[in-house]
């Protein structure tokens, strides 16, 4: 194995995470150039080693070095880590391609569900990527929030890919004595959790904005997560892997964590803030906004029951009233947490 400072890597995409993961890899001695979309934003870095916009306050690692030329960021590189927003990571990774080393091992870090095709990201990579390249992907998630990571707080995360000897290198260079990786192999279960919990994260800011308490907020979580769970069944995943990091641990996370961007989002939704509105105040994706639409519609597609996520859709996409929307979801038929199966 090449030392770190002999390795160079590539972060596409520098919000907030996907800074903290390049600084991540960076203090670990790797080499490691950040794709910054805003050719000033890449400047003002390049300068002052902070991210004032995504990440202020922060003083990055000597080993950064900052590009918007997404090309030369790729290029010959030996890792190259994706964390652009959802639903312009196949545009993103469609420019990148042609630079990208056909050994270099691919990590993707975005969460959530392609609108139109309704695909998850590792779909959409599958579909794009040449044959040499597939068998190089993997995926990051679990319950992690930027900030906390870059403040050393300890942390617990998932690494997936199908070969879980992929995992395991991915697992190596990621982890430190503050940043724990754990390995797995259903993809599917790992992607989807990340991008469902987002949408959950919403419906449990409108339940806190709406005044409600812990009671509503813990019934909300465990329903959530039972979405999650038949959405993923359906689509191949493993009912285990919601109980995981990337399910339940970033589920909780992100429902009841103040640094949430998602369910900020949806406790101004709940005060009776327009969409629109909140959005227009925000410097940061709001990932579950989007991939509510993917979410419903996708269900529909499958045939499946995701009462929470149908309210939600209909909050942002139908203008529902949210007391609305929590009525509706209290009055529905009742039924059994669980049916016991015999044999």
């Amino acid at each position: 194995m090449q030392l770190a400072e002999q390795r160079r890597f590539a972060v596409v995409g520098a919000g907030s995470w996907g800074t903290t993961l390049a600084n991540l890899l960076a203090e670990k001695g790797y080499q490691v150039t950040l794709w910054v979309y805003e050719a000033d934003l890449a400047q003002r870095m390049q300068q002052t080693a902070i991210n004032d916009t995504y990440l202020p306050g922060v003083t990055l690692s000597n080993n950064l070095t900052y590009t918007s030329d997404l090309q030369e960021a790729v290029s010959k590189k030996q890792l190259v880590l994706f964390v652009s927003p959802s639903q312009v990571t196949r545009q993103v990774l469609e420019q990148a391609l042609p630079k990208i080393d056909p050994q270099a091992l691919l990590v993707c870090a975005s969460k959530g569900i392609e609108n139109e095709s309704l695909m998850l990201m590792s779909q959409v990579f599958e579909e794009l990527l040449p044959e040499e390249l597939s068998g190089q992907l993997g995926f990051l998630s679990g319950p992690s929030f930027a900030k906390e990571v870059v403040q050393g707080m300890p942390t617990a995360v998932v690494a997936a890919a199908r070969d879980l000897s992929r995992a395991e290198e991915i697992q190596k260079i990621f982890s430190t004595d503050r940043f724990r990786v754990y390995t797995h192999d259903d993809i599917i279960g790992v992607e989807l959790g990340g991008a469902m919990k987002n949408v959950i994260a919403l419906a449990a800011g409108v339940v806190d904005g709406l005044g409600f308490g812990h009671n509503s907020r813990a019934g909300l979580i465990t329903r959530g997560l039972a979405e999650m769970t038949r959405l993923g069944l359906k689509l191949g995943g493993r009912a285990e892997t919601f109980a995981g990091l990337a399910g339940m641990g970033d589920l909780v996370l992100t429902c009841t964590g103040d640094l949430s961007r998602n369910r900020t989002v949806g406790i101004e939704l709940g005060k009776g803030r327009k969409l629109d509105d909140i959005l227009s105040g925000m410097q940061m994706v709001a990932e579950g906004v989007k991939t509510t639409l993917s979410a419903y519609q996708l269900a529909q597609k499958l045939g499946v029951e995701v009462p929470i996520i149908e309210q939600m859709y209909q909050i942002l996409y139908q203008n529902k009233d949210p007391r609305q929307a929590v009525s509706d979801l209290m009055l529905r038929d009742l039924k059994a947490e669980a049916v016991s199966k015999t044999v």
